[in-house]
């Protein structure tokens, strides 16, 4: 029998090959004037060929978004929006991108358009995330949730394949925990394992064919399921443990994610069969952190902590910042337990049974 809540988030959602090129109109349907184009140092081309898209309605481009949206460029950010006399932002790029609309959305009035070109899925989401001394601190808000988001698979082929992959599993790791989520309901549960199905699968194509479009847009497909479904329910160990080594130790959140997200399945594996089955069943193979794992070291990406920063000497104090601050988990949190968890992921061992 079934018993859940179901309530839906609303962005307007435009996926097609060459979508960007309309991002003028959709500038002009949310009743805008004047927008900013958000995006890294390293994406300034792509941002200023969105300004020519958006001709006179563009207010000029934005380009220090960092990872993990320090408190002190979302600042800045707003006060350059203000300056400017922006009334919307366009996010061009990744979560680190549409992290820093959504920051300026938090305190301001102006609606975001996201147009990611990574897998990351923030722009399907409420979820807000800002780094102040050194402690990432997240929270939820409708206001931060983008009006529009386009998806054109075209922007995502120049991604790098390794970022590309990072990038992918970083999704899968939103769609798993959903499958989960203490809050989860059947709608969600389908978008998740569509979601994870979609990526596995592009993940194999481009890997062989970086420029491959189907593949392109069987990920970006994937990422928005899976970007829904960190939308609509809550996250559990997995995503605390990725946002306190990511905020507090400044590691790259998609390879992070990636690395991490095995060794979180398997510390749930007992306590949620039905999910690890369904990731399984997405990703075809008989276990699911087993499965991750060896998806991930088949793909190329990184599969230890150790490779992308992180000093062992740091680990007891992760688990100690981790254990800190008390969240629902299928399992019940154990010191020992996740202090193992750690170690593992930092080793790169493969979990096991």
């Amino acid at each position: 029998m079934y018993d859940f809540k179901y309530a839906s988030l609303t962005s307007k959602v435009l996926f097609r090959r060459g979508a960007v090129k309309s991002v003028a109109d959709e500038v002009q349907a949310l009743g805008a004037k004047r927008a900013i184009v958000l995006c890294t140092p390293e994406q300034v081309g792509m941002a200023r060929q969105v300004a020519e898209y958006l001709g006179e309605r563009c207010a000029g481009v934005y380009p220090q978004a960092v990872m993990h949206v320090p408190i002190e460029v979302a600042r800045d950010a707003r006060t350059y929006a203000n300056s400017v006399s922006a009334d919307c932002a366009v996010a061009i790029g990744g979560g680190s991108t549409v992290g820093l609309g959504k920051a300026i959305a938090l305190e301001s009035p102006l609606p975001i358009i996201a147009i990611p070109t990574t897998y990351a899925g923030s722009e399907m989401t409420p979820i807000y995330g800002i780094t102040e001394n050194s402690l990432k601190k997240t929270g939820r808000s409708p206001q931060v949730l983008p009006k529009t988001v386009i998806y054109d698979p075209e922007l995502s082929v120049g991604l790098p394949l390794k970022m590309s992959i990072v990038s992918g599993f970083n999704a899968i790791a939103h769609a798993a925990e959903g499958l989960y989520a203490q809050d989860g309901n059947p709608v969600m549960s389908l978008m998740a394992e569509e979601g994870i199905r979609a990526l596995a699968n592009g993940m194999k194509q481009i890997s062989g064919k970086q420029d491959d479009l189907d593949g392109r847009s069987s990920c970006l497909y994937g990422a928005w399921l899976c970007g829904a479904v960190l939308g609509h329910v809550g996250m559990s160990i997995h995503h605390k443990l990725c946002h306190t080594l990511g905020g507090s130790f400044n590691l790259p959140h998609a390879e992070t994610h990636t690395i991490v997200l095995p060794h979180a399945l398997a510390y749930n594996r007992e306590a949620a069969p039905e999910a690890m089955a369904r990731i399984a069943r997405a990703i075809g193979r008989d276990d699911a952190p087993e499965g991750i794992f060896d998806m991930v070291g088949e793909l190329g990406a990184p599969v230890a902590l150790k490779d992308i920063g992180m000093r062992e000497e740091d680990l007891d104090r992760a688990c100690e910042i981790a254990m800190s601050n008390a969240y629902w988990n299928p399992r019940p949190l154990e010191q020992k337990a996740l202090r193992r968890l750690l170690q593992d992921a930092w080793e790169g061992r493969r979990p096991s049974r």
